[in-house]
């Protein structure tokens, strides 16, 4: 009996141990100078779906914070992950010598993006404590001005800071750029209690060949296309040091620790790159997206247009071309679940995918709450956004408000941020006057009306760019 007992409960454990399956294995904050580096290293761990990038924060070193912090907002804005909060930090005394070369890359688009706008950076740290409650990974891709002033004046700092990673030459090295920005902070945060984990990286190797950029080039994401216009760029042009690897060590060995040698010095490390490890695979995987499984029964579906159905065939390249496979995959598993080829199932997959993109998330990791209500076909859109997001009512995730008026609308709320997502009001129209349409003149008995909801269902799925067609409205955060 006593052996069925604790069968029974270690049972219970393992359920509870991978009750959440999807759940990324680093929740990070990370913190930048400007560098040209850091747009790669950040872009690559935007890139992994086993990865949660929290926030940013910004610290003086290869930019002032101002520039700095147009960089990071242009660079997450072109990824569409508006809602990651970045916070600068304006205390550090360290006057930035504004390299030439990181002031003249390009992240994004840099118009409409104020500075002085800019939330404290304690204040994001501090809000991103108090509401993430899983252990967090502070990166430092410039100096330790921020981790040590959080420290001082955030109690959570220590709590739920597990480690410290940082991108610097040794433990012991007080010449490099990143010790020099704040000598004073880092000799403190490497005395502190919490570990500080230091990641060399290459020097003067070039990781980044010429087969290394082709290979990026042929992934096709938004992030390998970010990165191989760095490539294409006259920055990278003629300059070698475009083609190694230093702070983007930081986010292979989050990602990838057994590519590099790793000695401990008390509470502290060293971590090194071995040669010929497969760093520049792992950059490969990061980009690609292939960190982690995505799903749970199947390894992949179909990406060869003639897995479908013919009416479908012509769009499937198109579709995962201009809007990602997660958007595909996400409309084949939703419209399969609906039973039938819908508009809005599709409307309420673009609108989960975007809502998702904004935050800069993976399934399961926010609450919904739908104006659709339960009465088709607008209704349909919750199936669309179900699947899409993973927040279900199995989950406890999803709730329908039956309150009219209706909309094709919902809310989404992660960590202490809400926002609305509504399809903008025109397109609601056209789509509810054209089904209207069908229904007066086949009726819903009719196999032509059905015939014709699926062509208006691709052609939409087709059609309708999800960074366009809705109206994003903060509610809270």
């Amino acid at each position: 009996m006593k052996r069925l007992i604790l069968l029974i409960t270690g049972f219970l454990l393992a359920l509870n141990l991978s009750s959440h399956p999807w759940k990324p294995a680093h929740y990070i904050i990370v913190d930048t100078d400007g560098g040209i580096d850091d747009m790669r290293a950040i872009t690559m761990l935007l890139a992994s779906p086993d990865v949660r990038v929290l926030a940013v924060t910004i610290s003086p070193g290869a930019l002032d914070v101002n520039k700095a912090y147009v960089k990071v907002k242009s660079l997450l804005n072109s990824f569409y992950h508006e809602g990651i909060p970045v916070g600068i930090n304006r205390t550090s005394t360290f006057k930035s010598p504004e390299f030439i070369n990181p002031l003249k890359a390009q992240w994004g688009e840099e118009i409409c993006i104020e500075p002085e706008k800019a939330p404290d950076y304690l204040a994001v740290i501090s809000d991103i404590l108090q509401h993430e409650k899983t252990s967090i990974s502070f990166l430092c891709l410039g100096g330790l001005s921020t981790p040590g002033l959080a420290i001082k004046e955030e109690p959570l700092f220590r709590q739920q800071v597990k480690e410290i990673i940082w991108s610097a030459n040794g433990l012991t090295d007080t010449q490099g750029f990143n010790y020099k920005t704040d000598p004073v902070s880092a000799s403190e945060v490497l005395k502190g209690d919490i570990p500080v984990r230091v990641v060399k990286g290459f020097g003067q190797l070039k990781l980044f060949s010429q087969e290394v950029v082709n290979e990026i080039y042929n992934i096709k994401t938004k992030y390998s296309e970010k990165f191989h216009g760095f490539f294409e760029s006259e920055i990278a042009k003629g300059h070698d040091f475009a083609f190694y690897v230093t702070d983007e060590a930081v986010a292979l060995f989050l990602q990838f620790p057994g590519y590099f040698r790793t000695e401990s010095v008390g509470n502290n490390s060293l971590s090194l790159p071995l040669l010929n490890s497969g760093l520049s695979e792992g950059i490969i995987r990061m980009l690609k997206g292939e960190t982690v499984s995505r799903n749970q029964v199947i390894k992949e579906l179909p990406q060869d247009s003639s897995f479908y159905f013919d009416d479908l065939k012509p769009a499937v390249n198109e579709i995962i071309n201009k809007f990602g496979l997660d958007e595909w995959t996400s409309g084949v598993l939703a419209n399969e679940l609906h039973r039938h080829l819908g508009v809005f199932t599709v409307i309420g997959v673009k609108m989960g995918i975007r809502a998702r993109e904004y935050f800069n998330t993976g399934v399961d990791e926010f609450s919904v709450k739908s104006f659709a209500g339960s009465d088709p076909p607008l209704s349909c859109m919750n199936d669309g956004v179900q699947v899409s997001t993973g927040a279900t009512p199995g989950h406890g995730l999803l709730a329908v408000n039956n309150d009219p008026p209706y909309s094709p609308s919902a809310e989404f709320s992660y960590l202490d941020r809400k926002i609305k997502l509504t399809l903008k009001p025109e397109i609601a129209r056209k789509i509810s006057d054209e089904l209207k349409e069908i229904n007066f003149t086949y009726g819903l008995d009719s196999n032509i009306y059905w015939e014709l909801v699926r062509k208006n269902s691709i052609k939409y799925w087709n059609d309708l760019d999800r960074h366009g067609i809705f109206i994003i409205e903060e509610i809270s955060r």
